[in-house]
C-alpha cells in the first residue's frame, strides 16, 4: 500500500469537506427552487455529493487517515474549508426572494469552487494511484453536474 503523505490527507480532508458543504449547498438550493424538475435534479446532486464525502473518507481510512474532526495540522484545511464555503454562502440570499436562474447561479460558483480544488489535490505527485482514480472520477462528475447547472440556467 502507498504510503500516504501530509499533502495527500490534506487533499483527502479538503475534498470530503468541499462535498460536505456541496451537500448541504445543493439541498439548500432544492429547498429554494419553484420548478418541480429542479428540485429533483438539485436533491440528486446533493445526494451525490454526500456519496462522495462518504467514499472519499472510506477511501482515507484505508490508508490510515482520520478526515473527521482533525484539528491537527489540518487547521490549513479548515481555511480551505472555508474559502470553499464562501463558494456555496450566498446560496442563502439567493434563495430568499430570487428566481431560479440565481439559484443556480450559485450552485454554479459552488462547483467552480469545488472543481479548482479537485485540480489542485490532482496536481499532487504525492497521491497514490487509487486515490487518483476516485477523485478523476469524481471531478468529472462534478463537471458534468456544473455543466448541467450552467445549462439550466440559461434556460430560465
Amino acid at each position: 500500500m502507498a504510503t500516504i503523505t501530509g499533502e495527500a490527507a490534506r487533499a483527502y480532508n479538503d475534498l470530503v469537506e468541499i462535498n460536505k458543504t456541496a451537500a448541504k449547498g445543493y439541498q439548500e438550493a432544492a429547498e429554494g427552487v419553484s420548478s418541480p424538475d429542479l428540485k429533483s435534479q438539485l436533491s440528486q446532486f446533493s445526494q451525490q455529493r454526500a456519496q462522495f464525502a462518504s467514499e472519499l473518507s472510506q477511501h482515507a481510512q484505508q490508508f490510515g487517515i482520520s478526515v473527521e474532526g482533525d484539528n491537527t495540522i489540518e487547521g490549513v484545511v479548515a481555511d480551505a474549508a472555508a474559502a470553499v464555503h464562501r463558494g456555496w454562502i450566498n446560496i442563502k440570499s439567493a434563495i430568499t426572494g430570487q428566481d431560479d436562474s440565481a439559484i443556480l447561479g450559485e450552485c454554479e460558483t459552488g462547483d467552480a469552487t469545488a472543481l479548482s480544488s479537485y485540480e489542485t489535490a490532482l496536481k499532487s505527485n504525492e497521491l497514490p494511484a487509487e486515490a487518483r482514480t476516485v477523485i478523476q472520477k469524481q471531478h468529472g462528475e462534478i463537471l458534468s453536474a456544473k455543466n448541467w447547472v450552467t445549462q439550466h440556467k440559461g434556460n430560465r
